[in-house]
């Protein structure tokens, strides 16, 4: 099976693709560029894998949350894929993707986006499972929920994501810096990850398809609505 999964969902624009088990990826710091690069590099891609688009059978693309414009990006093009080439696309939790790396990690695993707003998009994570809802919360939030869930020395917190850096700056305040650790690589793409969670998961059934049932495109998941749809609100 050749799968293509697309992770504009940060600022690092990361793809990899999977060609009977052997993996193609690439990973760019491409800052606002995701709409210029994406489509040349999984040409380039499918190119270096010795593939045509149309040998490929699934696109996977970031669910979110993430970046509002970056998200769409990835949607747009995972859709016109799958439309064109007439396969399924399937869309992955970005938090899942982030967290199932740390999946053995003895204590709690937090993967962490900066939600701008003195606010992190987070869930917490044990033994691979998510055992909080997704959220939209401020660092003061995130402490008294980590207390009641007794992390400490004894019950260490590993941090990683793009917003990492910063919420450690901020949660060292609340808590033992003892009790807190991180990913050297924060920042990196997880294209592979959404590759793992398809091939050896097979996508669990509480992760949407892009696609519902009626054949519409179902959305990101942003948790938190945009600034434009909050100012129409006022």
């Amino acid at each position: 099976m050749n799968i293509l999964a697309i992770d504009t969902s940060t600022e690092t624009l990361a793809l990899a693709l999977s060609v009977s088990g052997n993996i193609w990826q690439v990973q760019i710091s491409a800052g606002a560029r995701h709409s210029e690069l994406l489509m040349d590099w999984i040409d380039k891609l499918t190119v270096s894998a010795g593939l045509q688009p149309v040998d490929l059978d699934l696109v996977l693309c970031m669910k979110g949350p993430g970046s509002f414009t970056g998200l769409r990006i990835g949607y747009a093009a995972a859709k016109g894929l799958s439309a064109s080439l007439g396969i399924p696309v399937k869309a992955v939790p970005t938090l899942d993707c982030i967290a199932v790396s740390n999946s053995t990690w003895p204590g709690i695993t937090a993967p962490v986006l900066d939600a701008k707003k003195n606010s992190f998009f987070t869930a917490f994570y044990k033994n691979g499972i998510r055992i909080t809802d997704y959220m939209d919360a401020s660092i003061q939030e995130i402490a008294s929920l980590l207390e009641k869930h007794n992390v400490s020395k004894n019950e260490p917190l590993f941090v990683s994501g793009p917003g990492s850096p910063l919420f450690l700056s901020q949660i060292k305040t609340f808590l033992d810096g003892d009790a807190l650790f991180s990913d050297p690589f924060p920042s990196r793409g997880r294209a592979l990850e959404m590759l793992y969670l398809q091939e050896m998961l097979q996508i669990r059934d509480d992760y949407d398809k892009v696609i519902s049932k009626e054949g519409l495109f179902s959305g990101p998941l942003y948790i938190r609505k945009s600034d434009a749809e909050l100012n129409l609100e006022i």
